[in-house]
């Protein structure tokens, strides 16, 4: 079969040469001059996790523009876009607009120097490192093909700007504000994220867990504190949270199935204020990953059992145990509904092109947008795809033992946003439009 290549400069993905595939190809090439001119613009000027004002306006401009009927404010600063066409399947496609508290450093021409101040109160720069900025571009482009073909399928859109996803709470906090009682309940939920990981342009989904759970778990160790020089006199914490830390690694390594896929990572150890001084009290920051609930679980309950063990052995009486916090809400895990998610990659593979489309791993990231289908597990089916924002030859280099390539949440991240664009707006239109196709 011949391969058609998309008309726009430096554009790698090719499309078979099908009508539909060849028609939204061409629709995306002449609209990526304009397409990217609002992809510079939101990438001048992200905004944090439900401070999504400006981002939020720029999406319901253009949903509106395209003929969907549009309510903003939802969830805080969220946007739902709803098109009604005649009887038929509900289809919901998200797009996550917050950036994250990071200063930019990759040296683009259209570069944020915005700053801003974090829930966390923390003041800083900000910047779409995460790419996100692509992802509202796709959905615009998606919103403008979808309507375009109205003729050709037959239900429902509804198309969300979702705030918040970095703090992973945005999907919940649309969720409970009548996302599913106000607006359509959608029979498939669709999305996209960007990623270092492939060459842009590639599509990807994992079939079954997608992302993880994620869990930021504090501990609260506590001591005797004393002078450093009498240190027999003191309950000394610093020796007590490192071994904590030390006896952590052994819930990945010794207590969990190698084939089911854990993380438990101290990400920062406080204590002590003087060199002479030993501390009353040291803080550990853990982020836990895991897929299942039941492995949640388990590792949560050995993170407390392992901190008041060492306690104990440490001579420590009860009323100084070490305190186990567990933030709530915690960011759930993705599942790609498995038969939909193959059926999906399938039809890309015909439309796309073999090479364009893969099977991918599942990952320890985490992503909210897996609570849209958990909200009725029992008849939403989901899938979350990526689309590779790499340069083909420098991730080739860095496989190869090169200089390794920026990661998400990198102040260095730039994705080539033009295929990127090019191949979420057309694996989602696509998808979209095989669901809805009139029988």
């Amino acid at each position: 079969m011949p391969f058609k290549l998309l008309p726009l400069a430096g554009l790698a993905v090719a499309f078979p040469n099908l009508a539909l595939a060849d028609t939204v190809a061409d629709r995306i090439a002449a609209d990526m001059p304009g397409l990217m001119e609002t992809y510079r613009d939101l990438h001048a000027n992200p905004e944090l996790s439900f401070q999504e004002v400006r981002s939020a306006a720029i999406l319901a401009a253009a949903a509106r523009k395209a003929g969907f009927t549009v309510t903003e404010k939802v969830g805080g600063t969220g946007v739902v876009a709803v098109l009604r066409n005649g009887a038929g399947p509900t289809v919901l496609i998200r797009a996550d607009m917050d950036g994250l508290p990071v200063v930019e450093q990759t040296g683009l021409a259209f570069a944020s120097k915005k700053r801003g101040v974090s829930t966390a109160g923390v003041e800083s720069g900000i910047m779409h490192a995460c790419g996100h900025d692509t992802h509202m571009t796709a959905w615009i482009e998606t919103a403008r093909l979808l309507a375009a073909r109205k003729s050709e399928w037959s239900g429902t859109v509804v198309m969300i700007g979702q705030p918040g996803e970095e703090v992973g709470t945005g999907a919940l906090a649309m969720l409970k504000d009548g996302l599913y009682t106000r607006f359509p309940k959608p029979d498939y939920t669709l999305a996209f994220h960007d990623t270092p990981e492939l060459p842009a342009g590639q599509v990807s989904a994992a079939v079954g867990w997608a992302l993880a759970n994620v869990d930021s778990v504090d501990i609260l160790v506590k001591g005797v504190g004393g002078h450093g020089a009498y240190p027999h006199m003191t309950k000394d914490p610093i020796v007590l949270a490192s071994a904590i830390v030390m006896k952590l690694q052994t819930l990945v390594s010794r207590e969990q199935n190698p084939r089911d896929p854990a993380v438990v990572t101290v990400g920062s150890f406080h204590a002590g204020a003087k060199h002479n001084v030993i501390s009353d009290q040291a803080k550990l920051e853990l982020t836990v990953r895991s897929y299942s609930d039941a492995t949640r679980e388990r590792l949560l309950d050995g993170i407390r059992r392992i901190a008041r063990g060492e306690a104990i052995a440490s001579g420590l009486p009860d009323d100084l145990m070490p305190v186990v916090s567990v933030k709530e809400p915690y960011t759930r895990a993705t599942w790609n509904s498995p038969e939909f998610t193959q059926g999906a990659i399938a039809d890309l593979k015909g439309k796309l092109g073999d090479s364009n489309v893969i099977t991918g791993p599942s990952v320890m990231g985490g992503e909210d947008f897996g609570e849209f289908r958990r909200a009725d597990v029992d008849h939403i089916q989901s899938t979350i795809f990526w689309v590779g924002g790499a340069d083909p030859t420098k991730l080739a280099a860095a496989k190869a033992g090169g200089p390794p390539l920026p990661s998400l949440h990198s102040p260095y991240w730039a994705p080539q946003a033009d295929k990127v664009i090019a191949s979420g707006s057309a694996a989602i239109t696509l998808t979209a439009l095989r669901l809805l196709a009139k029988k």
